[in-house]
């Protein structure tokens, strides 16, 4: 016998639906009868037609308040933010307005309306000295982005709503629409034969798109709350991470050219020796992410690259 609850469609908002996060969130919930989902940007359109849609300002408190009176959400999905770490230097006010206020209104307004709110956080909180790093590691930004994150954290702490920070970094995976991610730029990169300079002393465990939908689909599930950190299995450098990449698609690998990061001469300085250690989301959230060639494997098949 079918029970009134397993009728009533939970109600998930995704914030920052057209980014890379966004699309496969929005790509896993279509597919899922429980649920009824409403998507939102700063872009005009959706990349979905089908999916009711709208472009919202984050930094706009009363474009926050109007959408969740709108839709009403039982869960709000955070995928939204300004990640152009670089940019965050010369437009502090941008940053903080969409990483921390636009947070805030988020949390006051989820409260209001009773939603869970799941929202996207990063390793750049850390300083990259000592990674990887645990959930129990005490944040130590060096760049105004990684603080413009650590700050929306925080914000959520304070807020008195229902909430979950995730942690995670270099997002790759098979994102149709937008700017390419790391691996599709790689690949692009080196079928037109260019060379391309890559770091060797930046260290990640690089995170598969679908792991990370899978985990939030989990987190939704169980109902969890608190922070949980979400990565790959497998920790090493930039460098070494692009040369599976060529190795895996059979491309030169004699284009890729090994760098020091202080020979960017980047803005915004980078943590270094960083990462995040899931086993909290492996033993909460049966957290089994794939392997960087099952990933690249499952990327080529929808891909067709």
């Amino acid at each position: 016998m079918i029970s009134t609850k397993d009728l009533i469609k939970k109600r998930v908002l995704i914030i920052g639906s057209n980014g890379m996060l966004g699309q496969r969130l929005t790509e896993y919930f279509i597919k899922k009868n429980k649920f009824e989902i409403f998507c939102c940007s700063a872009e005009d359109e959706s990349f979905y037609p089908d999916v009711e849609y709208k472009k919202i300002n984050l930094a706009e408190k009363k474009d926050v308040k109007n959408l969740l009176r709108h839709f009403y959400p039982d869960v709000i999905i955070n995928a939204a933010a300004y990640t152009n770490v670089d940019g965050c230097e010369t437009n502090k006010e941008l940053a903080w307005n969409i990483n921390v206020l636009g947070v805030g209104y988020l949390a006051q307004f989820s409260r209001a309306f009773q939603s869970h709110l799941i929202h996207i956080s990063s390793d750049y909180v850390f300083d990259g000295k000592n990674g990887p790093y645990t959930e129990k590691d005490i944040p130590n930004p060096i760049s105004y982005y990684g603080r413009s994150k650590l700050a929306s954290e925080n914000v959520l702490k304070g807020s008195g709503s229902k909430y979950t920070i995730i942690r995670t970094n270099v997002l790759y995976g098979p994102a149709k629409f937008g700017r390419p991610d790391f691996v599709k730029w790689v690949v692009g990169s080196l079928k037109e034969g260019k060379e391309i300079n890559i770091v060797t002393d930046q260290i990640n465990n690089p995170t598969y798109l679908d792991d990370l939908v899978f985990a939030i689909g989990k987190i939704i599930e169980l109902n969890k709350e608190g922070l949980y950190n979400i990565g790959g299995p497998e920790f090493l450098s930039r460098y070494d991470f692009t040369l599976r990449i060529a190795r895996f698609f059979n491309l030169n690998k004699s284009l890729v050219n090994p760098i020091l990061t202080g020979e960017l001469k980047q803005p915004a300085p980078r943590p270094l020796k960083s990462g995040l250690i899931t086993l909290k989301a492996e033993t909460e959230l049966s957290y089994k992410p794939h392997s960087i060639e099952e990933s690249l494997l499952l990327m080529q098949k929808e891909l067709n690259f």
